[in-house]
């Protein structure tokens, strides 16, 4: 508690301050902190993939977005006083679209792992779920990779999305297998049920949905991650006020138990996996 009154304090303290937001915008506000920006709009302008299920996924007939990352976004923007707007981008353009001048939009969320590479040219959140590199595969081929060295094999087809971290670590840590880059991420698990890859590099809190929602497919090694690390909610510099406001509500909602309701509802504290899906501070 006393963590969340100190970055409420902080919140304020810098808004009241009048620090402001190093690009321009299209709302007529260029001259305001971000928070002021927000509230004169009366909307919170959310950037997301919406291909990564259970945390954002935008509904290709119905436009409808839905997910853990969008209900955390929706919290955020309820406690501003606005609504929140999604915005489209792609793991290609992602921080393009967030420092692009005037912006997309004012944070981005998602499956968007804090990273260091990321902090030097952009702001990002405390993380508020954990996450590591996993993989699927077929039910069939479930005995068969056991170990980043049962898959960096010549004769073993490797499927990633392109531009994230998924394509990174495929790069750098399975040199020997063949890579396919595919457009579209939330296709990738049922190219590999159909048998055109044998492996989707993915992430624990990916994998499980994919699982249950296809009988195919196996995360042999979900509670054995490759890496470990965090996501959180990405923006570009020089919104502090809307960073110490973020990181405040994530708080909160750790908190006072909110955070975990949300990872029940949408499956993310599955068998095996609580203790990753949960931060490590």
């Amino acid at each position: 508690m006393k963590r969340i009154l100190c970055s409420i304090a902080l919140c304020l303290a810098i808004a009241m301050a009048g620090c402001v937001a190093p690009h321009g915008g299209s709302d007529g506000l260029l001259d305001r902190p971000a928070i002021t920006r927000i509230e004169a709009r009366g909307r919170l302008l959310v950037g997301s993939t919406g291909d990564y299920r259970p945390l954002t996924w935008r509904d290709p007939a119905t436009g409808r977005w839905e997910g853990f990352g969008v209900e955390v976004a929706e919290r955020i923007a309820a406690e501003l006083g606005v609504k929140a707007e999604f915005v489209q981008t792609s793991w290609p353009t992602l921080a393009a679209d967030v420092q692009t001048n005037p912006p997309l939009f004012d944070l981005a969320i998602g499956g968007i792992t804090v990273t260091d590479a990321r902090r030097k040219s952009m702001d990002m959140s405390v993380g508020y779920l954990g996450n590591g590199k996993t993989i699927l595969c077929r039910v069939g081929d479930a005995g068969r990779f056991r170990s980043l060295a049962d898959i960096d094999r010549p004769d073993v087809r490797v499927m990633v999305n392109p531009g994230g971290l998924n394509e990174k670590f495929a790069r750098e840590r399975l040199p020997h297998a063949q890579l396919a880059v595919h457009q579209r991420n939330e296709e990738i698990p049922g190219l590999v049920a159909d048998g055109k890859a044998d492996i989707m590099v993915t992430e624990i809190v990916e994998a499980p949905w994919y699982v249950r929602n296809d009988p195919r497919l196996a995360a042999p090694l979900l509670a054995e991650p490759f890496t470990r690390g965090e996501i959180g909610v990405l923006m570009r510099k020089g919104q502090n006020d809307l960073l110490a406001f973020v990181n405040a509500v994530l708080g909160k909602m750790e908190a006072d138990g909110t955070l975990d309701s949300l990872k029940a509802k949408h499956g993310l504290a599955v068998a095996g996996t609580l203790d990753i899906l949960h931060p490590v501070r």
